[in-house]
């Protein structure tokens, strides 16, 4: 990096900075586009505001939860979803990258883009995904299987009751681990002496179903490692449910992309928020961001954002229309408020749930003045990603499919 000092009319320091691009918004998308941005050798950074929505997560790669097979489910999508941008190749090659990547990191996934799978939630449903954490690849497929479900005595966001409710052939077990909070409790399984102990009394249990299940507290990185000595331990399967937010799965999955970054070069600016934007004739130049008291201006040749939709902060909706909050790019809405929402709550067809940025084939804004901006992730419009099933599996594949098209725009 190169340090230019400058100095502002009222004499505060500016710290300028060069990248070849910027990834701004570190969600699934955002890491994936500069991890891949990094491996081809660009200087590249990720500027964040803080931590993204992926903590609060399942840790499951959804592709599309809409039919059993993913692919078939992309293929039903309207015609304006922007996962019709990314071909079948481009998205089985993320997966496949994803897959390299967090068995690199010791935190392997399980699945294959021909086939959903179903996982268990913490209140007794199914969840439908495409890739899930190897911790939870022995989850039922359906609610006659046999299994018993270890709890954890004050533990809040995860109800045993409802999954006992539904499995006819379940039963459980109370432990008192001195904590009652999911990190607390994924702390003490990284230590030898507890898991030690913890094994001596679920031993003691004299369990006999054919599954073991636990909520996800299984460790804060060494979850797999963890439920392996647990599997050997009991000699049978185990698996654990994602709880509630806050998620340790979410968690693992965003610290695993993020320390990835880092081994390929990639810089983070964490708690970073942007707070201006340089602009010369059709080109964004510059970003200005607010750290420490002291303006810093970050430069590049590209740009792209993955600031996600409303929950993640890069959209904002006010009275009459809704606003991008970093380079102000026109946001896709419809046209009348009237239509935002649905008059029934649980509805998933709030039409507020459209809004986004529409990007052409590069994932390029349409209607923006400036050449040099890439968009990917949820903030994308028509994504629906709830009702879609779309969630870290469409991040994961157009923030590779933006990363790419940014290189070839820079070459």
């Amino acid at each position: 990096n190169i340090f230019i000092w400058a100095f502002w009319p009222w004499r505060k320091p500016v710290s300028v900075i060069e990248y070849d691009v910027i990834v701004i918004g570190a969600g699934t998308a955002g890491l994936t586009a500069t991890a891949w941005l990094a491996e081809q050798k660009l200087r590249v950074a990720l500027v964040t505001a803080g931590e993204p929505t992926a903590c609060l997560s399942t840790g499951c790669i959804d592709v599309c939860s809409r039919d059993d097979q993913p692919l078939a489910g992309i293929a039903g999508l309207p015609d304006g979803h922007p996962f019709h941008r990314v071909s079948p190749e481009m998205l089985g090659q993320s997966l496949d990258d994803f897959r390299q990547m967090m068995a690199d990191m010791d935190m392997p996934y399980k699945g294959a883009l021909e086939k959903n799978r179903r996982v268990l939630s913490a209140i007794g449903t199914f969840k439908n995904t495409c890739l899930v954490p190897a911790t939870m690849e022995a989850s039922p497929q359906s609610d006659d299987e046999r299994i018993h479900l270890i709890t954890f005595t004050g533990l809040k966001d995860f109800y045993p009751g409802y999954i006992l409710s539904r499995f006819p052939n379940a039963s459980f077990s109370s432990y008192d681990a001195g904590v009652s909070t999911t990190m607390g409790i994924a702390a003490n399984f990284e230590d030898s002496a507890f898991l030690e102990t913890f094994l001596l009394w679920l031993e003691r249990q004299k369990i006999r179903e054919d599954k073991i299940a636990f909520p996800a507290v299984l460790g804060l990185e060494s979850a797999f490692s963890v439920l392996k000595q647990i599997e050997s331990r009991l000699e049978r399967p185990v698996f654990e449910i994602p709880t509630l937010p806050p998620s340790m799965p979410g968690r693992r999955l965003f610290n695993a992309m993020k320390d990835h970054l880092r081994r390929r070069g990639g810089v983070i600016y964490w708690n970073w928020p942007v707070v201006g934007v340089e602009r010369s004739g059709r080109q964004i130049e510059a970003v200005t961001t607010e750290a420490q008291g002291r303006p810093n201006s970050l430069n590049a040749r590209a740009f792209i954002l993955s600031t996600g939709s409303f929950v993640g902060g890069g959209l904002y909706a006010k009275r009459d229309r809704i606003v991008e909050k970093v380079f102000d790019l026109p946001v896709f809405a419809p046209e009348n408020r009237d239509d935002w929402f649905d008059q029934d709550y649980f509805s998933m067809n709030h039409g507020i749930g459209q809004a986004g940025i529409a990007v052409d084939d590069a994932f390029c804004p349409t209607d923006s003045p400036w050449n040099n901006i890439f968009v990917c992730g949820s903030i994308l419009a028509r994504t629906e990603t709830l009702k879609n099933g779309c969630g870290h599996g469409f991040a994961i594949a157009t923030g590779r499919a933006a990363a790419r098209s940014c290189l070839e725009r820079l070459k």
